[in-house]
């Protein structure tokens, strides 16, 4: 068998429409983990300066997810090398999830490490396994940048203060603008997003998946949240934030999956160019969900654990801030993927901006219960839009 050979041995068809593999999904159950500990750390840090560690944070999660999510469109998980390549990431994925709580304090090692042997063992395996592929250069590229992020990550895990902020900022920075500019590189050069031949389809589900992991985490919270209160006697307030929380919930899912995620796959999949569509509507835009998801998630607890508490403005971020966030991501996923400007969405952000005036004298319920109906009147609004009604 000749290398190239071996190669092709190792790379999905394109014979037929990729699909997801049990594999793929085993690698996504650490990411569940890694959600919920992002949503605990919000809600043990409900400062501005635990906001943007946690946004930190979910940057570096999302970015050793994505790279991921993109090489399995290209491999064939069903293959042993693939398989085990992917069990490692997976092993390599629960050590840094479990050190996110401490990220800041003694063992950013783990997560900074964690992440420079992701970034760069995964992008040397690529090289390996695609000697005398086209598709090669493009990884040469992004080894040479993941090179760079990986010692950036592991110098701000040894770090202590300020500068590990600023080191894991800046190895995010690269990762996030290597696409951008097609991991140009000195001697290299740069990749066109014409050359990334993914699968379409594949991608958009892999991405549909995440959201579904941090829409499954909040529904666990959720959940959790109500047993710990029946263990005691439960109010009518604390049943009406429950019922609330999950229609929220539900709520979101339905702006997303209801029409767009298919319609958005099927775009990407006929797409003359679909590695432009997946580096933006995807890899960039749908962090910015799934961080809405999170923060909605943490907000569903508080409102749960005190309801009629007044007048706390972290509350009020959770609440409107979270939803803001997700209907904005939103918008602009519909925007990357169609070029039309969602007005629901818009307006629905400036409904939430505006709600944010009445925090000091609205209760924590009703604050869930502004931003449920602003999410169900998007989704209705969609309903009546898409049916011609």
């Amino acid at each position: 068998m000749t290398v190239t050979e071996a190669a092709y041995g190792l790379l999905r068809t394109r014979e037929r429409t990729a699909r997801v593999t049990n594999v793929e999904l085993f690698f996504d159950l650490v990411y569940v983990f890694a959600v919920t500990q992002l949503s605990h750390y919000l809600l043990d840090h409900r400062s501005v300066a635990g906001a943007l560690h946690a946004t930190l944070l979910l940057a570096i999660v999302w970015l050793a997810w994505a790279y991921t999510a993109w090489v399995t469109n290209w491999l064939e998980p069903q293959r042993i090398p693939v398989r085990l390549l992917l069990i490692g990431l997976a092993l390599v994925s629960l050590v840094m999830s479990a050190a996110l709580p401490t990220a800041f304090g003694r063992f950013g090692i783990l997560v900074g490490g964690a992440y420079a042997v992701m970034q760069i063992g995964r992008s040397i395996f690529m090289v390996v396994v695609l000697r005398g592929q086209p598709l090669r250069a493009n990884f040469q590229r992004i080894l040479a940048w993941c090179l760079v992020s990986g010692v950036l990550a592991v110098a701000g895990g040894i770090v202590t203060g300020p500068a590990r902020s600023w080191l894991w900022l800046a190895a995010v920075a690269v990762d996030l603008s290597g696409g951008l500019v097609g991991f140009w590189t000195p001697g290299l050069g740069r990749s066109a997003t014409s050359e990334w031949t993914i699968e379409g389809n594949h991608l958009a589900e892999r991405c549909q998946a995440f959201i579904l992991i941090a829409l499954g985490e909040s529904i666990v919270l959720i959940g959790a949240t109500l047993s710990r209160l029946l263990e005691s006697s439960i109010t009518w307030a604390e049943a009406a934030a429950f019922l609330l929380a999950v229609v929220g919930s539900a709520g979101l899912w339905w702006v997303y999956f209801d029409r767009s995620a298919d319609e958005a796959a099927r775009v990407i999949a006929a797409s003359a160019d679909p590695g432009r569509i997946g580096r933006t509507a995807y890899h960039l835009i749908h962090p910015v969900m799934v961080a809405g998801i999170i923060v909605v998630a943490a907000a569903d607890v508080v409102v749960l654990s005190q309801p009629g508490a007044v007048g706390v403005v972290s509350t009020g971020w959770l609440v409107l801030g979270g939803t803001a966030l997700f209907i904005a991501g939103h918008a602009a996923f519909k925007f990357a993927v169609w070029r039309v400007v969602p007005w629901t969405r818009l307006g629905a952000v400036v409904v939430l901006g505006l709600l944010g005036l009445a925090v000091p004298a609205l209760p924590a319920l009703g604050l869930g219960l502004c931003a449920a109906v602003v999410v169900l009147a998007v989704a209705a609004l969609d309903y009546r839009v898409y049916r011609g009604k």
